[in-house]
This record gives structure tokens, sequence and C-alpha cells, in this order.
């Protein structure tokens, strides 16, 4: 099926298709091409996520792992002062991001910006802002539609690979989850033991893992990895537009997308994911609560391409939570052509080639916002546990 025969000339007369809207062979059925690949080199291409995510070999999705992980993400027993759970800084109000821009971990109370440490706190914040869960099944998704979920990039600084092994690190970080309690290397060991020693738990995790007589710490990640990857959003106005629904977008929003694309934008968010999943040094601006410059991935101030999805839940942005807006997003990339870098750790020979390339105009930014929102869908999972297992606060003190 082809786009409209508007939105065709005027693809035409701008030289590019801007979207590259072929399948691969593996695609779920009911994709549907809306547009032939007529890509020129360089300038990316986005489309819709599949309607379906694949889980890794070892670690099948059923729906009683789910289930299993939601109650692990919602209760604070995985934390080292049981006063934080995995859903404090990823909860679904917030797109199972946060509304801040460095989050409060281990010794906090309350829920977004109203969050804030205890009195005589020691716990310093997290050093990168909370990105969000939704549609982590997909990280790693290339143009193709092809990825590999063991393989999921995972992080600002890409240091772990699948949600499996991402589960873990904010249960063992000091900041996050951990606290001053336990050490790195014995937090897991404490962590299963907790939750073995609750029947509810033993009874769940027995019939998830009949093969394990006891709670691992494997499995509990397992449980999580499965929950997080059952976070879907993959049904915006932008995923209904390339399915083949030409009334899904407006006149302006598929400006927008042009525009987009035409600015070079889509060089590094593309995808279905509208990421690469590669570190680029942007010279984003540092935040002023961390003590230390964050010179991110082996010290180059390159950080891994953020989605570009639910960005309506999901502010503020950058890494270090700077930015507020998606106009100021876009103004950040008009700046990058003459004004000094907001970071001024990073010289601007370390810029990222494919950021210096990108050329957004002033005039277009409300339109290509415009656009950006199309990439929102509020149909996602929001279910919050009555209570769990262990008794504590339902998501930590967040209330």
């Amino acid at each position: 099926m082809r786009l409209g025969i508007t939105h065709a000339l005027l693809l035409l007369a701008a030289g590019i298709v801007a979207v590259n809207a072929c399948r691969s062979p593996n695609r779920p059925a009911g994709q549907t091409a809306v547009a032939e690949k007529k890509e020129l080199p360089g300038l990316g291409s986005i489309d819709a996520l599949p309607r379906t995510y694949r889980s890794p070999a070892n670690n099948p999705t059923t729906p009683e792992k789910i289930e299993l992980g939601r109650l692990l993400f919602y209760d604070p027993v995985l934390s080292g002062g049981k006063d934080v759970a995995c859903a404090t800084c990823h909860h679904p109000d917030f797109g199972y991001a946060e509304s801040i821009d460095l989050s409060i971990g281990v010794n906090g109370t309350g829920l977004g910006e109203k969050r804030r440490f205890n009195h005589d706190n020691n716990i310093p914040f997290t050093k990168r802002n909370s990105q969000s869960l939704l549609n982590t099944a997909f990280n790693g998704i290339g143009p193709d539609g092809q990825y590999t979920p063991e393989e999921a990039p995972m992080f600002w600084d890409l240091r772990a690979k699948g949600l499996e092994e991402q589960a873990a690190m904010p249960i063992k970080t000091l900041e996050e989850m951990r606290g001053h309690g336990f050490s790195e290397d014995h937090i897991m060991e404490e962590v299963a033991k907790r939750v073995n020693g609750i029947a509810q738990y033993r009874r769940l995790f027995k019939t998830v893992f009949p093969e394990s007589n006891t709670v691992t710490p494997t499995n509990i990640t397992k449980a999580l990895g499965a929950f997080q990857r059952s976070l879907t959003a993959a049904n915006s106005r932008f995923d209904q537009f390339m399915r083949g629904d030409r009334s899904a977008l407006t006149e302006r929003e598929r400006e927008g997308m042009q525009l987009f694309i035409n600015s070079g934008c889509a060089r590094c968010h593309s995808g279905p994911m509208l990421s690469d999943f590669q570190s680029h040094v942007l010279g984003a601006p540092d935040n002023e609560k961390l003590p230390v410059s964050d010179s991110g991935i082996q010290r180059s101030y390159g950080f891994r391409t953020p989605t570009l999805r639910n960005l309506r839940f999901t502010r503020p942005y950058m890494h270090s939570g700077k930015i507020q807006t998606l106009n100021e997003v876009l103004f950040f990339y008009e700046d990058l052509h003459g004004k000094p870098l907001r970071n001024p750790n990073v010289d601007r020979a370390q810029l990222d080639p494919l950021a210096a390339a990108v050329r957004v105009e002033f005039k277009d930014i409300n339109s290509i916002v415009e656009f950006l929102n199309t990439l929102n869908d509020a149909n996602y999972d929001k279910k919050v546990p009555s209570s769990v297992p262990s008794g504590l606060p339902v998501g930590g003190y967040i209330r």
C-alpha cells in the first residue's frame, strides 16, 4: 500500500523518501509496507514497531512470569534498606520513567517532582536521567526490523546487554537501591534470601521456575526482565500511519516528519525505535547536582541515542535531564552551529559528525515537535498491584 498522492508528491519534490517502510521477511503479519524504500544514503529511515516482541531463548515469556516480575518490580524488598523499589524511579504515571532531572533512590520520599531526600542524607543523586522502560523489549532493533533480545543495549552508557542483565544493576548500585548496608558483591544474594523467606514468593517462584528449589538472583532478574519486556506502547498514531492508515497523521504532522528527516535527525534517531543505539558526542550540559562532570562512555562524553517514543511522558531530556521541553531540545541542536557547546569539557572537534550535520531551522521547530508528539502511545500497561508479598509499601516510600 502506498502513501497518499499529496504526500508522495511532497516527498518526491523534496528529493528523498522520508520514511523507509520496507519490512523484513520476519515481520509480523499485518504490517504491510506503505512506501517503497527510496532513501538517499545518509538520511536514515524510520518505521513502525512490530506488533509483538521476542524474548530470549533462556527466558521465554509467560503470563505467570510477567505477574511475578510485576510484584518484584513494585516491592521494596529488593532494596538494601527496603525503602525503594524499581517502580520508584520508573513509575507508570511517568511512562515508566520519572519527571525529574536526576532520580532520588535510596533514602528518599515522594514521587516524581515531589520526591525529596530524607533528613541526615548521605546518599547522592543518581548519576543520570531515568530512561523509560516502555518498548525496551525492542532495544537494538534496526531499520530492517531485526534484533536480538539477549544483546539488547541498555543504559545511557551501554553497560548492560539484555533486560535480564540490566535488572540487577539498579539493585547493586549504591544510590539507586543498594544503600550503604550491603556491598555490591553481596546484595543480590541478600535479596534472594529475603524473597525466599516469604512464603507467597516461594510458591510463585516454584510455579514459574519449577526446575529450581529456591529463589535465585538469576530467576529474580528473569522475572523482572519478563515484566519489563511486556511494557510495550507500539500503536502510536505514527505506527498506525506507517501501517497504512493515511488519516492517522495530519498534514502538518506529515510535514514535521519530512522536516525531521530532511534536517538529518534520523541519521541517529532511526529505525522503529527512532534510535541507532550507538554512542554520540553532543556536548549536552552536565547536571550541577553531580560532584564531577559525567564523561559518559569510556570517558568520551558519548552517550547512547535515546528513543524518541513517548516523549510526552518522559521529560526532562538528555542524559543529564537538563533540557525541559522538546522545543528546547531542538533549540539545542540549532545552537550546535556557531554557539559555544553547552558542556565546557567537550571541544568542538569532539562533536559527533552526525550531530554536526543536523540542520534544524527555527521556523521548522514547531512542525517537528508536532511530528514527535505522534510517537506517543498512552495505551500501555499501568497496572499497579494493590499489595506486594513483603507487606512493604507498594513502590517504596512514594506517598
